[in-house]
């Protein structure tokens, strides 16, 4: 077992580098696959997440290798299968964007329901209906998603709720469609005009990435080509949100800084001190935070993705702050329950977190139960007075690459160490 110790209550200072965007990495990878040949995508942060796609590329038959630290090389010349089992789809909700490219190759996808974090209800219903009105047919079989067509043909489609992944997906087929597909409330997401970008880059012609609207003109072929991936705007958020709370002067670099105008806000609405450069922010955190009141909703609201974060930091705002979930179904307050763990004064009532504020929080053994409640947890290490373990730390390296060094860059201790197996059990409460 491998898991985190932090030694917390001290301020930090010195400067952060993000790294790639984890949700533009995880689309443009598998898109990847509609161009047949060499493609190098740079700015690819070094995670969990991306080693799981490289295996799946592999599996359909493509090369891909690393090439320099952050540059990845994919061949996807051979590929010579459409197939995502799953053994693979089990690890990672994005394996289901397969589905797209693979349709949009090979006329053919079959792809197992997808994995990864549990966050409540994650529906599929918008990816084939998307894929039904270009004509392909869609069936179920067992955990099997299998979709198919003779022929992709541009169609209309509005979507019932906005999904980033249902927006990827779609537009990923459309590509190779014949005709225009017009897709209507649609995610408007960085990472979505990401891949709309990298597919343009590839011969692609879509139209209207970032806008409610995306028109996607189809092509007979695309060609490989090379690609720059965007910084990440949630591990810059996350960063923002720790300086912030832990009174912390920190500079994080490699950031577009109007990709977190809605983070931003609501730091400086708790009191930091941001300061805006071309590629980077400066975020000062101060002794006494205030309360916010926080709704989570698609770009360019606030990102659910940060919810759990600006959770941990408000815990020790003064007064009551009420964190509303406004993009998923339930399921991502569980783990709320280890904040209280830590002194956390936190009651949850359906799809609303009310955070009473606290004096302080205090080191306890708790466990990551996704991707960004680990990034909370220790968030909310660092803030509290003695010892914090954190376990289940393979979900927190699913999307930060490289988190143990770059904290320790700002003086913050953090270590990853490794115990028997045995040690892992927590014993009951």
């Amino acid at each position: 077992m491998e898991k985190f110790i932090i030694k917390g209550n001290a301020p930090l200072h010195g400067e952060i580098t993000v790294s790639g965007a984890k949700n533009a990495a995880v689309a443009i990878i598998p898109a990847t696959v509609l161009a047949k040949g060499r493609c190098v995508i740079e700015n690819v942060p070094a995670i969990s997440d991306v080693a799981i796609l490289l295996e799946i590329l592999r599996h359909l038959g493509a090369e891909a290798r690393w090439v320099e630290k952050n540059t990845l090389e994919i061949d996807t010349s051979q590929i010579r299968c459409n197939e995502v089992p799953y053994e693979f789809a089990r690890a990672m909700r994005a394996s289901y964007y397969f589905l797209g490219a693979l349709l949009g190759r090979c006329y053919e996808a079959n792809v197992s329901m997808p994995g990864g974090c549990t966050l409540g209800v994650r529906p599929i219903e918008q990816h084939l209906k998307g894929f039904a009105a270009i004509g392909a047919e869609v069936v179920l079989d067992g955990d099997m998603i299998r979709a198919s067509a003779n022929r992709l043909v541009g169609g209309h489609i509005h979507f019932d709720v906005v999904s980033v992944g249902a927006t990827v997906n779609v537009m990923m087929a459309a590509v190779r469609a014949h005709g225009v597909t017009i897709m209507e409330n649609v995610a408007k997401e960085p990472h979505i005009v990401d891949l709309a970008n990298f597919l343009n880059s590839m011969g692609a012609d879509i139209r209207g990435a970032g806008t409610d609207v995306i028109k996607v003109h189809g092509v007979d072929l695309l060609r490989p080509s090379s690609y720059s991936i965007i910084p990440d705007q949630i591990e810059a958020g996350t960063y923002m949100a720790l300086a912030a709370a832990t009174g912390s002067e920190i500079t994080i670099r490699n950031v577009i800084p109007k990709h977190l105008e809605s983070i931003i806000d609501k730091l400086e609405a708790a009191g930091a001190e941001i300061t805006e450069y071309d590629d980077a922010v400066r975020v000062a955190g101060r002794p006494e935070i205030r309360r916010v009141n926080v709704k989570t909703m698609p770009h360019p609201g606030f990102p659910t993705d940060m919810q759990p974060q600006m959770t941990a930091l408000l815990c020790r705002a003064a007064g009551t702050s009420i964190i509303t979930e406004g993009v998923w179904e339930g399921g991502r307050f569980k783990y709320i329950d280890e904040l209280k763990r830590m002194g956390a004064n936190i009651s949850v009532d359906g799809k609303m977190a009310v955070i009473e504020g606290v004096s302080r929080l205090t080191g306890a053994r708790v466990r990551a139960t996704d991707l960004r409640a680990g990034a909370a947890l220790v968030i909310a290490g660092l803030c509290a007075e003695g010892i914090t373990e954190i376990e289940n730390i393979e979900y927190i390296e699913r999307g930060y690459e490289g988190i143990v060094e770059k904290l320790r860059g700002v003086g913050a201790d953090i270590r990853k160490v490794t115990l028997p197996d045995a040690e892992a059990v927590r014993p009951a409460q």
